[in-house]
C-alpha cells in the first residue's frame, strides 16, 4: 500500500534484489562464483542491521583485497587514479621473470647494436658492451637468446650494413660463441633457431634490410614474432620510433619487457627527473634553441636552476639587446627566446647564461681567438666557448645542487681550443657525483664529450640515447617503451 511503512521481508526482499543485481552484474573474471556468493550473503546480513547500502560509490574488489574464505571488501571509487600517463606507469623488466619464463625459452631481444664502422672495423664498442648485461642474463637462465638490431641507414641489403662484424665481437665479449644469422625473418631464421641449445646466442642480420621495419608493418612485424615466445626490448637508442621491431613485434609476443638497459634509462631519465633531490639543475647546450624548445620549456617547469651554453647562448643575448659580432644567431627565434627567460622568470627558476665568452675570427681549429665579455662581441668574430668566468660561475651554481641533467655542449669541443668549457663542466659534474649528486647526461653530443674526457664512468648514468632522451625529457610517449608490459 502506497504510503504504508514497508515490513522488514519487504525491506529484505528489496535489499536481495538490488544485491544480487550488483553482484551478478559483475565479471566472472573480476569475481569468482563463491566469491560473489560469500559476498551477497556478508552484505545481506550488513543491510538487515544497517537498512541500507549505496552501491554506487564501490566498485568491484580488488586482487588485493581477496583473501581466501573471507568475504570480498569493496573499495571507494578513485577516478583519477587512472589518469596516469603511460611514461608515468612502471615496466615489467626482464630481471622481473620467473626463472621458469626463460629456461628453454625463446627470446627475441631488440638491442642498439648500431655501431661506427670503418670498414668492417668497429671504432667504437660502447653501444655493444651496454647490451651485454641483458644476453648475459637470459643466457644464464637458460633462453635461446635471438639478437636483432640496425645499424646505419641502409638501402635494401648493402653488405657495408651487416651486423656479423658484430657478432664476432659479441663473441669476445661474452666469451661464448654467438652465431650470426644471414637474414632477421625467413627459412634462415626457423633453421639457425631450431639448432640452438639453452644459454646459446645468435645475432640476426640487420633488421632495416627490410623497408617494412621502419614502416612498422604488421606483416614482417608477425615474421619477426615467428621464432620466439617472448620479447626483450634493450634499445633505448630506438625507443621513440615506431618500428617493426621496436613496437610492432610486441603485439605478438607476451610477455614483453624492458631490458636492463632499457630499465636504467627509464629510471634515470623519466624516474630522476620526475622526482628529483634538490636543488635541481639542467644544464642545455647546441647550436640552436629551435632543436631544444620543448626541452627547455619542460625543463623550466621542473628545475630550480637552467644553465644556457653552446651556440643558442648567442640567440638568447641578442634577445637581450646584446651585440653577438659574427656568432650564430636565430634571427627568427629572438621572441621565442624572450618568452622562454619570462617563463623561467615566472616559475621562480634562475636562467643562467655565460657572462664571457671565447671568441674566434673564423670557424676552424687554428681560429685566432680571445676571450670577452659575452656583451662586448666585436663584429667579425664569433663566440666559440664559454669563457674562464662563465665556468667559474656555473660550476659555484652547480656546487650545491643534488640532481643534474646535461644535454649539449657548452661550445665547439670538436675543436681542441674551444673544448676547455665542455670539459670543466664534465669534471665539475664527475667531481659533485662523487660527493653523492645524481649526474644525467642525456644522450646527443654531451655523451661524446664525456667520453672525449674520459669521465663517462665517473657520472651517474650517460644515456645511450640521443633523439630518444631528447623526447623522453620533452614528456613525450616512447612508442617502444608503450608497447611493453606494466609492471
Amino acid at each position: 500500500m502506497i504510503g504504508a511503512a514497508p515490513t522488514l521481508i519487504q525491506i529484505l526482499l528489496l535489499l536481495f534484489i538490488l544485491t544480487f543485481t550488483t553482484f551478478h552484474s559483475m565479471p566472472m573474471t573480476t569475481v569468482p562464483k563463491t566469491m560473489k556468493i560469500t559476498g551477497l550473503v556478508t552484505l545481506l546480513s550488513v543491510a538487515s542491521a544497517q537498512a541500507f547500502v549505496a552501491p554506487s560509490i564501490f566498485k568491484a574488489p580488488s586482487a588485493g583485497a581477496m583473501t581466501s574464505g573471507s568475504a570480498a571488501v569493496a573499495e571507494p571509487v578513485c577516478p583519477s587514479t587512472s589518469r596516469r600517463s603511460v611514461m608515468t606507469m612502471a615496466k615489467k623488466s626482464v630481471g622481473s621473470l620467473a626463472d621458469a619464463d626463460l629456461k628453454g625459452k625463446r627470446v627475441f631481444v631488440r638491442c642498439d647494436l648500431n655501431v661506427p664502422l670503418d670498414g668492417k672495423t668497429i671504432t667504437d664498442d660502447t653501444r655493444i658492451r651496454a647490451s651485454v648485461p641483458t644476453i648475459e642474463y637470459l643466457a644464464s637462465k637458460g633462453a635461446k637468446v635471438l639478437l636483432t638490431s640496425h645499424l646505419g641507414r641502409p638501402k635494401g641489403k648493402e653488405d657495408k650494413f651487416s651486423l656479423s662484424p658484430v657478432a664476432d665481437r659479441l663473441t669476445e665479449l661474452l666469451g661464448k660463441k654467438v652465431a650470426f644469422v644471414e637474414d632477421c625473418i625467413g627459412e634462415a631464421v626457423s633453421t639457425a633457431v631450431a639448432g640452438l641449445k639453452e644459454g646459446d646466442v645468435a645475432l640476426l642480420e640487420n633488421v632495416r634490410f627490410y623497408p617494412e621495419e621502419e614502416k612498422n608493418v604488421a606483416e614482417f612485424a608477425e615474421k619477426l614474432a615467428a621464432n620466439a615466445d617472448l620479447y626483450v626490448n634493450d634499445a633505448f637508442g630506438t625507443a621513440h620510433r615506431a618500428h617493426g621491431s621496436t613496437e610492432g613485434v610486441a603485439k605478438f609476443l607476451k610477455p614483453a619487457v624492458a631490458g636492463f638497459l632499457l630499465q636504467k634509462e627509464l629510471d634515470y631519465l623519466d624516474g630522476a627527473v620526475s622526482q628529483p633531490k634538490r636543488p635541481f639543475a639542467a644544464i642545455v647546450g647546441g647550436s640552436k634553441v629551435s632543436t631544444k624548445i620543448t626541452v627547455i620549456e619542460t625543463l623550466i617547469n621542473k628545475v630550480d636552476k637552467l644553465v644556457i651554453g653552446g651556440g643558442m647562448v648567442f640567440t638568447f643575448l641578442k634577445a637581450r639587446g646584446h651585440n653577438v659580432g659574427g656568432s650564430l644567431v636565430e634571427e627568427d627565434k629572438l621572441d621565442l627566446a624572450r618568452s622562454l627567460e619570462e617563463l623561467a622568470k615566472q616559475k621562480g627558476v634562475k636562467f643562467i647564461l655565460p657572462t664571457d665568452v671565447v671568441i674566434a675570427d673564423k670557424f676552424a681549429p687554428d681560429a685566432n681567438s680571445k676571450v670577452v665579455a659575452s656583451t662586448e662581441i666585436p663584429e667579425g668574430w664569433m663566440g666559440l666557448d664559454n669563457g674562464p668566468e662563465s665556468t667559474k660561475m656555473i660550476q659555484a651554481e652547480l656546487a650545491d645542487c643534488k640532481t643534474i641533467i646535461w644535454n649539449g655542449p657548452m661550445g665547439v669541443f670538436e675543436f681542441d681550443k674551444f673544448a676547455a668549457g665542455t670539459s670543466a663542466i664534465a669534471q665539475t659534474l664527475a667531481e659533485l657525483t662523487a660527493k653523492g649528486a645524481t649526474t644525467i647526461v642525456g644522450g646527443g653530443d654531451s655523451v661524446a664529450a664525456v667520453e672525449k674526457a674520459g669521465l663517462a664512468d665517473k657520472l651517474s648514468h650517460v644515456s645511450t640515447g640521443g633523439g630518444a632522451s631528447l623526447e623522453l625529457l620533452e614528456g613525450k610517449v616512447l612508442p617502444g617503451v608503450a608497447a611493453l608490459n606494466e609492471a
